[in-house]
């Protein structure tokens, strides 16, 4: 009997407001695909009643910091183990965001799934900015959402994630977009970039 395949995964990076999620919204869409939003798994399991990691993952997010690693990957992992997908593609949005977070990936997951790459979204600290602002008025009951915190949460991504984009970028591994463009002109350029790496026909 054949082993079933590893899950295939493609991160997804870029500034807060870069289009990460309406990219991937898109994918999920259109492909099936399983878009696991390390942000998102992060905020459900501190909104779970009796959560062991609700109150550490609160405090990190109002602080604009990095959740630690282990707890990060448990939750992705268990997202996909969980997930009915038929085609075992992942979209990780929003990690690794720094040396940690490769650090703990590399040692919890990199038997158990295959990477194939990195979609990285470039868009300028000010756009990225108006856009979460936006969203924020328009209520997306996100309590980082806030030009405070939106600071840091750039600092951070210059500081910490920028070099795993080089890092991945050095290994051949990185697709870069440009996250200004509008979304269906930057959808139009990932599924070209999916094409080729053998994700859609």
């Amino acid at each position: 009997m054949s082993t079933p395949r590893k899950p295939q995964v493609l991160f997804v990076l870029g500034g807060p407001g870069a289009g990460k999620g309406t990219i991937c919204s898109k994918l999920v869409e259109k492909y099936g695909y399983v878009h696991l939003s390390a942000g998102d798994l992060l905020r459900e399991e501190r909104a779970k009643p009796g959560s062991e990691y609700g109150e550490l993952i609160e405090s990190h997010i109002k602080a604009g910091t990095i959740v630690p690693v282990e707890i990060t990957c448990s939750l992705i992992d268990r997202a996909m183990r969980e997930s009915k997908s038929p085609h075992n593609k992942f979209l990780v949005d929003g990690f690794p965001r720094n040396q940690d977070n490769l650090r703990g990936w590399t040692q919890e997951m990199s038997d158990k799934v295959d990477v194939n790459g990195v979609l990285f979204f470039d868009c300028s600290e000010e756009v990225c900015t108006q856009r979460c602002l936006n969203r924020g008025k328009q209520g997306s009951g996100r309590s980082d959402d806030n030009i405070e915190v939106l600071k840091k949460r750039h600092q951070t991504h210059v500081n910490d994630t920028m070099p795993i984009v080089h890092h991945y970028e050095n290994l051949g591994l990185v697709y870069k977009f440009d996250g200004e463009k509008t979304p269906a002109e930057v959808f139009d350029n990932v599924q070209e970039t999916l094409k080729k790496i053998g994700w859609c026909c």
